[in-house]
Protein backbone atom coordinates (compact mmCIF):
# COMPACT_ATOMS: atom_id res chain seq x y z
CA UNK A 1 0.00 0.00 0.00
CA UNK A 2 3.00 2.64 0.90
CA UNK A 3 4.51 1.69 -2.36
CA UNK A 4 1.17 2.26 -4.50
CA UNK A 5 1.05 5.93 -2.53
CA UNK A 6 4.29 6.38 -3.38
CA UNK A 7 4.46 5.81 -6.89
CA UNK A 8 0.66 7.72 -7.26
CA UNK A 9 2.26 10.82 -5.16
CA UNK A 10 4.90 11.12 -6.75
CA UNK A 11 2.80 11.39 -10.24
CA UNK A 12 1.08 13.95 -8.47
CA UNK A 13 4.23 15.77 -7.62
CA UNK A 14 5.12 15.60 -11.58
CA UNK A 15 1.95 17.08 -12.27
CA UNK A 16 2.12 19.73 -10.15
CA UNK A 17 5.81 20.98 -11.42
CA UNK A 18 4.00 20.76 -15.25
CA UNK A 19 1.46 22.98 -13.51
CA UNK A 20 3.70 25.68 -11.85
CA UNK A 21 5.49 25.90 -15.51
CA UNK A 22 2.93 26.76 -16.98
CA UNK A 23 1.24 28.88 -14.60
CA UNK A 24 5.18 30.64 -15.07
CA UNK A 25 4.81 30.79 -18.60
CA UNK A 26 0.86 32.46 -18.56
CA UNK A 27 2.48 35.43 -16.63
CA UNK A 28 5.22 35.69 -18.50
CA UNK A 29 2.26 36.57 -21.46
CA UNK A 30 0.65 38.34 -19.33
CA UNK A 31 3.68 40.40 -18.69
CA UNK A 32 3.52 41.43 -22.13
CA UNK A 33 -0.06 41.45 -22.83
CA UNK A 34 0.60 44.75 -19.74
CA UNK A 35 3.34 45.85 -21.70
CA UNK A 36 1.01 46.54 -24.95
CA UNK A 37 -1.98 47.65 -23.07
CA UNK A 38 0.29 49.88 -21.48
CA UNK A 39 2.00 51.92 -24.96
CA UNK A 40 -1.53 52.05 -26.46
CA UNK A 41 -3.71 52.99 -23.29
CA UNK A 42 -5.86 50.48 -22.92
CA UNK A 43 -7.41 49.52 -19.52
CA UNK A 44 -5.81 46.47 -17.71
CA UNK A 45 -9.71 45.25 -16.98
CA UNK A 46 -11.73 44.20 -19.63
CA UNK A 47 -14.90 42.48 -18.44
CA UNK A 48 -16.32 41.45 -21.76
CA UNK A 49 -13.13 39.48 -22.49
CA UNK A 50 -12.89 37.80 -18.83
CA UNK A 51 -16.14 36.94 -19.21
CA UNK A 52 -16.34 35.39 -22.40
CA UNK A 53 -12.68 33.35 -21.64
CA UNK A 54 -14.05 31.84 -18.66
CA UNK A 55 -16.98 30.56 -20.34
CA UNK A 56 -15.15 29.14 -22.75
CA UNK A 57 -12.64 27.50 -20.34
CA UNK A 58 -15.79 26.27 -18.43
CA UNK A 59 -17.28 24.62 -21.23
CA UNK A 60 -13.82 22.81 -21.98
CA UNK A 61 -13.36 21.91 -18.83
CA UNK A 62 -16.88 20.50 -18.02
CA UNK A 63 -15.76 17.89 -21.39
CA UNK A 64 -13.18 16.73 -20.02
CA UNK A 65 -14.77 15.79 -16.62
CA UNK A 66 -13.14 18.68 -14.90
CA UNK A 67 -15.24 20.88 -12.09
CA UNK A 68 -16.02 23.69 -14.29
CA UNK A 69 -15.96 25.79 -10.83
CA UNK A 70 -12.28 24.38 -10.24
CA UNK A 71 -11.06 26.38 -13.63
CA UNK A 72 -13.17 29.39 -12.80
CA UNK A 73 -11.67 29.11 -9.34
CA UNK A 74 -7.89 29.00 -10.59
CA UNK A 75 -7.95 30.97 -13.54
CA UNK A 76 -9.57 34.09 -11.19
CA UNK A 77 -6.74 33.72 -9.10
CA UNK A 78 -4.08 33.73 -11.57
CA UNK A 79 -6.00 36.96 -13.39
CA UNK A 80 -5.69 39.11 -9.68
CA UNK A 81 -2.30 38.13 -9.65
CA UNK A 82 -1.91 38.72 -13.38
CA UNK A 83 -3.81 42.44 -12.97
CA UNK A 84 -1.26 43.13 -10.29
CA UNK A 85 1.75 42.58 -12.15
CA UNK A 86 0.39 44.75 -15.14
CA UNK A 87 0.61 48.04 -12.54
CA UNK A 88 4.53 47.04 -12.96
CA UNK A 89 4.81 47.86 -16.41
CA UNK A 90 2.67 51.64 -16.21
CA UNK A 91 0.16 53.27 -18.02
CA UNK A 92 -0.44 55.60 -21.12
CA UNK A 93 -0.55 59.45 -19.89
CA UNK A 94 -3.48 60.70 -20.93
CA UNK A 95 -2.84 64.06 -20.78
CA UNK A 96 0.73 64.68 -20.68
CA UNK A 97 0.39 68.51 -20.43
CA UNK A 98 -0.39 68.41 -17.57
CA UNK A 99 1.02 70.55 -14.74
CA UNK A 100 2.17 68.61 -11.35
CA UNK A 101 -0.35 67.04 -9.04
CA UNK A 102 -0.28 68.07 -5.66
CA UNK A 103 -1.99 65.55 -3.51
CA UNK A 104 -2.64 67.05 0.01
CA UNK A 105 -2.27 63.92 2.83
CA UNK A 106 -0.38 62.24 0.11
CA UNK A 107 1.69 60.60 3.20
CA UNK A 108 -2.07 58.85 4.19
CA UNK A 109 -2.39 55.19 2.67
CA UNK A 110 -5.15 56.31 -0.05
CA UNK A 111 -3.03 59.42 -0.83
CA UNK A 112 0.38 56.91 -1.41
CA UNK A 113 -1.66 54.66 -3.92
CA UNK A 114 -2.89 57.45 -6.04
CA UNK A 115 0.56 58.80 -5.68
CA UNK A 116 1.68 55.31 -7.16
CA UNK A 117 -0.77 55.59 -9.48
CA UNK A 118 -0.15 58.85 -10.98
CA UNK A 119 3.36 58.22 -10.82
CA UNK A 120 3.00 55.05 -13.08
CA UNK A 121 0.87 56.92 -15.38
CA UNK A 122 3.95 59.47 -16.24
CA UNK A 123 2.59 62.18 -14.15
CA UNK A 124 4.58 63.98 -12.17
CA UNK A 125 2.98 64.26 -8.42
CA UNK A 126 4.28 66.43 -5.31
CA UNK A 127 2.93 65.63 -1.82
CA UNK A 128 1.78 68.45 0.45
CA UNK A 129 1.24 66.82 3.75
CA UNK A 130 0.67 68.50 7.73
CA UNK A 131 3.88 69.47 7.69
CA UNK A 132 4.41 71.29 4.58
CA UNK A 133 2.09 74.20 4.48
CA UNK A 134 4.46 76.65 4.77
CA UNK A 135 5.45 75.23 1.00
CA UNK A 136 1.52 75.49 0.35
CA UNK A 137 1.62 78.72 -1.89
CA UNK A 138 4.73 77.18 -3.92
CA UNK A 139 3.57 73.69 -4.48
CA UNK A 140 0.26 74.93 -5.15
CA UNK A 141 0.84 77.68 -7.77
CA UNK A 142 1.61 75.87 -10.71
CA UNK A 143 -0.77 72.72 -9.98
CA UNK A 144 -2.35 70.96 -12.49
CA UNK A 145 -4.40 68.95 -10.13
CA UNK A 146 -4.76 68.95 -6.41
CA UNK A 147 -6.06 66.12 -4.59
CA UNK A 148 -7.63 66.04 -1.00
CA UNK A 149 -6.80 63.01 0.90
CA UNK A 150 -7.54 63.56 4.41
CA UNK A 151 -9.43 62.20 7.43
CA UNK A 152 -13.02 62.94 6.85
CA UNK A 153 -13.35 65.17 9.87
CA UNK A 154 -10.35 67.75 8.38
CA UNK A 155 -11.41 67.42 4.67
CA UNK A 156 -13.32 70.66 5.01
CA UNK A 157 -10.90 72.80 7.14
CA UNK A 158 -8.33 72.00 4.43
CA UNK A 159 -10.33 72.70 1.55
CA UNK A 160 -10.90 76.15 3.14
CA UNK A 161 -7.41 76.21 4.26
CA UNK A 162 -6.24 76.32 0.21
CA UNK A 163 -4.95 79.47 -1.57
CA UNK A 164 -6.00 80.27 -4.91
CA UNK A 165 -4.97 77.75 -7.22
CA UNK A 166 -4.59 78.11 -11.21
CA UNK A 167 -8.13 78.88 -12.64
CA UNK A 168 -7.44 75.27 -14.54
CA UNK A 169 -6.85 73.33 -11.59
CA UNK A 170 -8.70 70.28 -11.07
CA UNK A 171 -9.69 70.20 -7.65
CA UNK A 172 -10.67 66.88 -6.18
CA UNK A 173 -11.31 65.10 -3.19
CA UNK A 174 -11.25 61.44 -2.06
CA UNK A 175 -13.79 61.07 1.11
CA UNK A 176 -16.47 58.81 1.68
CA UNK A 177 -19.23 61.52 2.12
CA UNK A 178 -19.61 63.92 -0.45
CA UNK A 179 -21.65 66.51 -0.66
CA UNK A 180 -19.99 68.63 2.06
CA UNK A 181 -16.64 68.47 0.90
CA UNK A 182 -17.54 69.22 -2.77
CA UNK A 183 -19.59 72.19 -1.59
CA UNK A 184 -16.59 73.14 -0.06
CA UNK A 185 -14.23 72.64 -3.21
CA UNK A 186 -16.87 74.96 -5.03
CA UNK A 187 -16.69 77.77 -2.86
CA UNK A 188 -13.01 77.63 -2.12
CA UNK A 189 -11.90 77.16 -6.05
CA UNK A 190 -13.50 78.77 -9.31
CA UNK A 191 -12.07 76.42 -11.55
CA UNK A 192 -13.05 72.35 -12.51
CA UNK A 193 -14.40 70.31 -9.32
CA UNK A 194 -14.73 66.76 -9.34
CA UNK A 195 -15.64 64.54 -5.82
CA UNK A 196 -14.35 61.05 -6.02
CA UNK A 197 -15.20 57.94 -3.52
CA UNK A 198 -12.58 55.08 -4.11
CA UNK A 199 -14.82 51.74 -2.99
CA UNK A 200 -12.22 49.98 -1.91
CA UNK A 201 -9.36 49.94 0.56
CA UNK A 202 -5.39 51.25 0.07
CA UNK A 203 -4.67 47.70 0.57
CA UNK A 204 -6.20 45.91 -2.73
CA UNK A 205 -2.92 46.30 -4.84
CA UNK A 206 -4.57 46.91 -7.77
CA UNK A 207 -7.47 49.06 -9.07
CA UNK A 208 -8.66 46.29 -11.64
CA UNK A 209 -12.53 45.68 -11.10
CA UNK A 210 -12.74 48.20 -8.16
CA UNK A 211 -15.80 50.56 -8.15
CA UNK A 212 -14.38 54.64 -8.14
CA UNK A 213 -17.83 56.64 -7.60
CA UNK A 214 -18.06 60.03 -9.04
CA UNK A 215 -20.17 63.24 -8.16
CA UNK A 216 -19.87 66.17 -10.84
CA UNK A 217 -19.03 69.52 -9.26
CA UNK A 218 -18.29 71.68 -11.96
CA UNK A 219 -16.74 71.81 -15.80
CA UNK A 220 -17.16 67.81 -16.30
CA UNK A 221 -15.54 68.17 -19.74
CA UNK A 222 -12.18 69.44 -17.91
CA UNK A 223 -12.06 66.30 -15.77
CA UNK A 224 -13.10 63.69 -18.47
CA UNK A 225 -9.36 62.83 -18.93
CA UNK A 226 -8.74 61.92 -15.79
CA UNK A 227 -12.09 59.24 -15.05
CA UNK A 228 -10.35 57.78 -18.42
CA UNK A 229 -7.34 57.48 -16.22
CA UNK A 230 -8.90 55.53 -13.80
CA UNK A 231 -10.96 53.34 -16.08
CA UNK A 232 -7.24 52.40 -17.61
CA UNK A 233 -5.74 51.75 -14.34
CA UNK A 234 -8.86 48.84 -14.45
CA UNK A 235 -11.42 50.44 -12.17
CA UNK A 236 -14.99 50.88 -12.84
CA UNK A 237 -16.69 54.44 -12.89
CA UNK A 238 -20.12 55.11 -11.08
CA UNK A 239 -22.02 58.42 -12.07
CA UNK A 240 -23.78 59.73 -8.82
CA UNK A 241 -24.94 63.30 -7.38
CA UNK A 242 -23.02 63.79 -3.86
CA UNK A 243 -26.56 64.00 -1.78
CA UNK A 244 -27.55 60.47 -3.58
CA UNK A 245 -24.70 58.77 -2.94
CA UNK A 246 -24.11 60.21 0.93
CA UNK A 247 -27.82 58.43 1.53
CA UNK A 248 -26.27 55.14 0.02
CA UNK A 249 -23.23 55.23 2.49
CA UNK A 250 -25.71 55.67 5.11
CA UNK A 251 -26.76 52.31 4.52
CA UNK A 252 -23.36 50.81 3.23
CA UNK A 253 -20.97 52.57 5.55
CA UNK A 254 -22.68 54.16 8.61
CA UNK A 255 -25.14 51.44 9.24
CA UNK A 256 -23.25 48.41 8.70
CA UNK A 257 -20.10 49.98 10.51
CA UNK A 258 -22.30 50.68 13.49
CA UNK A 259 -23.50 47.28 13.32
CA UNK A 260 -20.54 45.76 13.70
CA UNK A 261 -19.09 48.06 16.34
CA UNK A 262 -22.20 47.31 18.34
CA UNK A 263 -21.53 43.26 17.92
CA UNK A 264 -17.75 43.33 18.48
CA UNK A 265 -18.73 45.69 21.60
CA UNK A 266 -20.99 42.83 22.82
CA UNK A 267 -18.65 39.92 22.14
CA UNK A 268 -15.87 41.73 23.87
CA UNK A 269 -18.17 42.90 26.82
CA UNK A 270 -19.83 39.00 27.34
CA UNK A 271 -15.93 38.72 27.21
CA UNK A 272 -16.62 35.59 25.12
CA UNK A 273 -13.32 33.07 24.74
CA UNK A 274 -12.86 33.97 20.65
CA UNK A 275 -10.41 30.80 20.42
CA UNK A 276 -13.31 28.72 21.06
CA UNK A 277 -15.85 30.40 18.75
CA UNK A 278 -13.01 29.98 16.29
CA UNK A 279 -12.48 25.94 17.31
CA UNK A 280 -16.58 25.90 16.91
CA UNK A 281 -16.94 27.97 13.51
CA UNK A 282 -18.87 27.39 10.50
CA UNK A 283 -17.47 28.50 7.36
CA UNK A 284 -19.92 31.31 7.18
CA UNK A 285 -19.90 32.36 10.77
CA UNK A 286 -15.85 32.07 10.77
CA UNK A 287 -16.14 35.00 7.47
CA UNK A 288 -18.29 37.15 9.25
CA UNK A 289 -16.11 37.18 12.47
CA UNK A 290 -13.23 37.81 10.53
CA UNK A 291 -15.09 40.96 9.17
CA UNK A 292 -16.11 41.95 12.60
CA UNK A 293 -12.16 41.29 13.44
CA UNK A 294 -11.19 43.29 9.94
CA UNK A 295 -13.03 46.34 11.57
CA UNK A 296 -11.29 46.29 14.76
CA UNK A 297 -7.66 46.36 13.26
CA UNK A 298 -8.02 49.65 11.81
CA UNK A 299 -8.57 53.31 12.81
CA UNK A 300 -11.11 53.78 15.01
CA UNK A 301 -11.24 57.41 13.65
CA UNK A 302 -12.01 56.96 10.15
CA UNK A 303 -14.59 54.42 11.83
CA UNK A 304 -15.94 57.46 14.15
CA UNK A 305 -15.77 60.00 11.02
CA UNK A 306 -18.39 57.84 9.04
CA UNK A 307 -20.26 57.14 11.30
CA UNK A 308 -20.75 60.53 13.00
CA UNK A 309 -20.91 62.26 9.41
CA UNK A 310 -24.30 63.58 9.68
CA UNK A 311 -27.11 63.50 11.81
CA UNK A 312 -28.97 61.56 9.01
CA UNK A 313 -26.79 58.40 10.02
CA UNK A 314 -27.88 59.20 13.68
CA UNK A 315 -31.89 58.72 12.49
CA UNK A 316 -30.74 56.05 10.60
CA UNK A 317 -29.21 53.82 13.17
CA UNK A 318 -32.02 54.99 15.58
CA UNK A 319 -34.44 53.33 13.22
CA UNK A 320 -32.39 50.22 13.43
CA UNK A 321 -32.62 50.30 17.17
CA UNK A 322 -36.27 50.67 17.03
CA UNK A 323 -36.55 47.73 14.28
CA UNK A 324 -34.16 45.68 16.92
CA UNK A 325 -36.54 46.00 19.53
CA UNK A 326 -39.79 45.21 17.59
CA UNK A 327 -37.83 41.86 16.78
CA UNK A 328 -37.16 41.18 19.94
CA UNK A 329 -40.84 41.68 20.49
CA UNK A 330 -41.43 38.80 18.70
CA UNK A 331 -39.08 36.55 20.43
CA UNK A 332 -40.63 37.83 23.60
CA UNK A 333 -44.04 37.01 22.95
CA UNK A 334 -42.57 33.26 21.17
CA UNK A 335 -44.79 34.21 18.16
CA UNK A 336 -43.29 31.74 15.29
CA UNK A 337 -45.83 32.55 12.90
CA UNK A 338 -44.69 36.43 12.75
CA UNK A 339 -41.17 35.64 12.90
CA UNK A 340 -41.87 33.59 9.67
CA UNK A 341 -44.02 36.04 8.07
CA UNK A 342 -41.84 38.96 8.95
CA UNK A 343 -38.98 36.73 7.06
CA UNK A 344 -41.38 36.13 3.99
CA UNK A 345 -41.69 40.04 3.54
CA UNK A 346 -37.65 40.64 3.90
CA UNK A 347 -37.24 37.71 1.32
CA UNK A 348 -40.06 39.20 -1.27
CA UNK A 349 -38.28 42.41 -0.67
CA UNK A 350 -34.64 40.88 -1.95
CA UNK A 351 -36.72 38.87 -4.74
CA UNK A 352 -33.98 37.13 -7.32
CA UNK A 353 -31.02 38.41 -5.50
CA UNK A 354 -31.75 35.96 -2.46
CA UNK A 355 -30.79 33.06 -4.75
CA UNK A 356 -28.36 34.81 -6.43
CA UNK A 357 -26.40 35.73 -2.99
CA UNK A 358 -27.05 32.43 -1.87
CA UNK A 359 -24.89 30.90 -4.91
CA UNK A 360 -22.32 33.91 -4.50
CA UNK A 361 -21.72 32.96 -0.96
CA UNK A 362 -21.18 29.41 -1.51
CA UNK A 363 -18.21 30.12 -3.98
CA UNK A 364 -16.57 32.94 -0.66
CA UNK A 365 -17.20 29.72 1.71
CA UNK A 366 -16.02 27.37 0.31
CA UNK A 367 -12.81 29.65 -0.35
CA UNK A 368 -13.11 30.71 3.55
CA UNK A 369 -12.77 27.03 4.55
CA UNK A 370 -10.11 26.64 2.22
CA UNK A 371 -7.81 29.04 4.21
CA UNK A 372 -7.85 26.35 7.36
Amino acid sequence: MVAELTALRDQIDEVDKALLDLMAKRLSLVAEVGEVKSRYGLPIYVPEREAAMLASRRNEAAQLGVPPDLIEDVLRRLMRESYSSENDKGFKTLCPTLRPVVIVGGKGQMGRMFEKMLTLSGYQVEILDKGDWDRADTLLSSAGMVIISVPIHLTEEVIARLPTLPEDCILVDLASIKNRPLQAMLAAHSGPVLGLHPMFGPDSGSLAKQVVVWCDGRQPEACQWFLEQIQVWGARLHRISAVEHDQNMAFIQALRHFATFAYGLHLAEENVQLEQLLALSSPIYRLELAMVGRLFAQDPQLYADIIMSSESNLALIKRYYHRFGEAITLLEKGDKQAFVHSFNQVKHWFGDYADHFMQESRTLLRQANDRK
